[in-house]
C-alpha cells in the first residue's frame, strides 16, 4: 500500500465548507487539511465557528456548500462507516453519569464489538484505573474529560477530534489531559480545538485561527511565535477583525 493511500486514510480536509442558518454565516468557505502525526490546534474566540465546523467533520450536521472529507472519503457519502475512522470528543462531552467509569466504557464497547481486554488497555491509558469503579457523576471534572477521551480512542480510530477538551478544568487537570493528548499523537491525526491560546500553543504542531466563522490563519506553531510580537500578538489581530 502506498504512503500516499495510507496518509489519505488518516487525514482531515475541509474543502469550502460553510454553514449558513438564514441570513447569519456561522463558518464561510472553510478550507484546511490536517495529516497523520499532528496536532492542529483549531483556535478562535467563543462563537467564531469552530465547534459547527467539528460538527460538520464529523457528520453531526450538513454543510450549506462545500464537503468535509474524513480519511480520504466525503463525509456527506458515507458519515456512518466514516465513523469507524474517527474519535469525537464533543465540547460538552455527552456521558451517562449515572453509570459506573467500567460500565459505561463496556456499552460503549459493545457497540463497536470490543473486547474486555481493549477496555482495559484504554482504562489504564487514560489513568482511569482507580476510578474504574466509580459512578462517573461523582469523578472531577478532568476525570470525566478521561473518560470521554477513553470513549473516543475505544475503537483505536487514526483520527482524533476534541472540542474544547480542557475547558472548565484546572491548571494540574489541564496539564494532564494535555499530556494524555501528547501520548495518543503517534500514528494519529489529532485536531484540538479550543478558544485557550495557550494551551493550543503547548500541544500543537500548526495553528489554524478562526474568526466570523472566516479561516484567517494557517500556518506552522513555529511561524505563529515568529510572527512580530509573538503568537499572542498573532491571534489578538487575526481575532480583532469584525464583520
Amino acid at each position: 500500500m502506498s504512503d500516499k493511500i495510507i496518509e489519505s486514510r488518516m487525514s482531515i480536509e475541509a474543502k469550502n465548507l460553510s454553514k449558513h442558518y438564514g441570513a447569519q454565516i456561522a463558518v464561510n468557505a472553510l478550507n484546511f487539511s490536517a495529516k497523520s502525526g499532528q496536532i492542529v490546534g483549531f483556535l478562535g474566540p467563543n462563537g467564531a465557528g469552530k465547534s459547527t465546523s467539528i460538527k460538520m467533520l464529523v457528520g453531526l450536521i450538513q454543510p450549506t456548500s462545500g464537503e468535509a472529507y474524513i480519511a480520504g472519503e466525503r463525509v456527506s457519502q458515507d458519515s456512518i462507516n466514516l465513523k469507524k475512522q474517527i474519535g469525537y470528543l464533543a465540547e460538552d462531552n455527552p456521558l451517562y453519569k449515572e453509570m459506573y467509569v467500567k460500565e459505561f466504557l463496556a456499552f460503549i464497547a459493545s457497540l463497536h464489538n470490543i473486547s474486555q481486554t481493549r477496555i482495559q488497555e484504554v482504562i489504564q491509558l487514560t489513568g482511569l484505573s482507580l476510578e474504574q469503579n466509580k459512578k462517573i457523576n461523582t469523578l472531577s471534572k478532568g476525570y470525566q474529560q478521561r473518560v470521554g477521551i477513553a470513549q473516543a480512542i475505544l475503537h483505536n480510530p487514526s483520527i482524533l477530534i476534541l472540542d474544547e477538551p480542557t475547558s472548565g478544568l484546572d491548571p494540574n487537570q489541564m496539564e494532564e489531559i494535555r499530556s494524555l493528548i501528547l501520548s495518543l499523537k503517534p500514528g494519529r491525526t489529532i485536531l484540538f480545538s479550543s478558544h485557550i491560546l495557550s494551551e493550543v500553543e503547548a500541544i500543537c504542531d500548526r495553528l489554524l485561527i478562526i474568526n466570523h466563522g472566516v479561516l484567517q490563519a494557517d500556518c506552522s506553531m513555529d511561524e505563529a511565535k515568529s510572527f512580530p510580537g509573538g503568537i499572542n500578538q498573532l491571534f489578538q489581530e487575526k481575532t480583532k477583525l469584525v464583520k
